[in-house]
């Protein structure tokens, strides 16, 4: 009987030794966090766009007259000067036209000879009263006419000159040569393009803004009006098809005046130098535009957590942690969020560990 009384007394003892533990556990100090105050600062944000690259001039080369590809003295690629010979063109009409154009400008020659060889055998027979006047006078009008028809055979042959030009088909700028889809021999005229040459010393990037971020972007820039607002628009980046980053960067030249009904969007023009020609008409890549935000709220990306495509911080109230909806946007460096609603400046949010917070948790502060 006396045992159970000892075992009993244990377990009573026990029992409050345990009881006194979860008291002084309900005691302790709650966890530390990290936290920071929210303040405001300078934030850059991008935007990309697709675009497609374009040479400063590229030219269709289409020949001016019909006939047969005589000879080809570029390859597709090659670099060319301005007024140089890319295609000679065989075109027998335009030779046959030289030809009856000079034939036809030496009969005008002989014409005119026999009008003036009449006009002045005539005038000396006229002055001494031989002949009447009015036979003289009609000779001086048959050699106006043919003075008249020497000028025009001049003027026809050196149109069958220009013509015959045209058989040299010459590069209207400097540039690099696109595809030959023609090849020796061909029969072409002037609805067949032979080849393009696009002028690359400088490349255009154009693209497409919608009207929202149209209006948005003018609207950060400075200046009254839109020439002043692109003059003040920052230098863009251009990355390549590959991924890469262009090493030059481009100014946005020109803004279409009108918006695309269709598409709703502007068009956008972007100058890149290409002294090195890295950079190809036709080829596509994406602008990058950044924007740059004054006395805005910024906070740390690791500062928030994500719950149904809505994005939430831990503030900190009375010594615990509540949960606040905010509107954010990443920043590119993947370190920070510009806030756009729900957080004001001077309110202390915990900064990391969020994971395994809970909305009223007791918290310590650790600054």
């Amino acid at each position: 009987m006396r045992m159970i009384h000892v075992t009993a007394a244990v377990v009573m003892l026990l029992a409050a030794v345990s009881c006194g533990r979860k008291q002084a556990a309900s005691k302790e100090t709650p966890p530390a966090y990290p936290t920071a105050t929210v303040t405001t600062g300078r934030a850059a944000l991008t935007a990309v766009y697709p675009a497609t690259l374009r040479g400063r001039e590229d030219i269709e080369i289409r020949p001016r007259i019909d006939g047969f590809i005589e000879q080809i003295f570029i390859d597709e690629g090659s670099t060319v000067k301005q007024g140089q010979i890319l295609f000679k063109i065989n075109s027998p009409q335009a030779e046959q036209a030289v030809t009856a154009a000079r034939a036809a400008l030496a009969s005008a020659e002989a014409q005119v000879a026999t009008a003036r060889l009449d006009v002045d055998r005539l005038k000396p027979l006229a002055e001494k009263g031989i002949i009447s006047p009015v036979q003289l006078e009609t000779r001086r009008h048959a050699l106006s006419v043919a003075q008249a028809a020497h000028a025009q055979a001049v003027a026809q042959l050196g149109n069958a000159e220009a013509t015959l030009s045209w058989t040299s088909v010459t590069s209207p700028v400097n540039g690099s040569v696109g595809a030959l889809p023609y090849r020796k021999g061909s029969l072409v005229n002037s609805q067949h393009t032979l080849t393009t040459v696009a002028n690359t010393a400088s490349i255009y990037a154009c693209f497409s803004l919608n009207e929202k971020a149209l209006a948005e972007f003018l609207a950060a820039l400075e200046g009254e009006t839109q020439d002043e607002k692109l003059k003040h628009a920052p230098e863009i980046t251009l990355t390549l098809a590959d991924g890469t980053v262009y090493p030059h960067r481009g100014r946005i030249e020109t803004v279409t005046g009108t918006v695309n009904v269709a598409t709703g969007s502007a068009g956008f023009r972007a100058e890149f130098p290409n002294r090195k020609g890295l950079l190809r008409s036709g080829a596509s890549g994406k602008i990058t535009i950044p924007t740059f935000h004054d006395g805005v709220l910024l906070i740390p990306q690791k500062a928030t957590f994500a719950r149904q495509d809505k994005v939430f911080v831990y503030v900190v109230e009375d010594g615990r942690a509540r949960q606040r909806l905010i509107t954010v946007t990443p920043t590119p460096d993947g370190q920070t969020c510009l806030v756009h609603s729900g957080l004001s400046a001077g309110e202390r949010i915990v900064t990391d560990g969020v994971a395994t917070l809970s909305d009223g948790m007791e918290i310590t502060v650790d600054n």
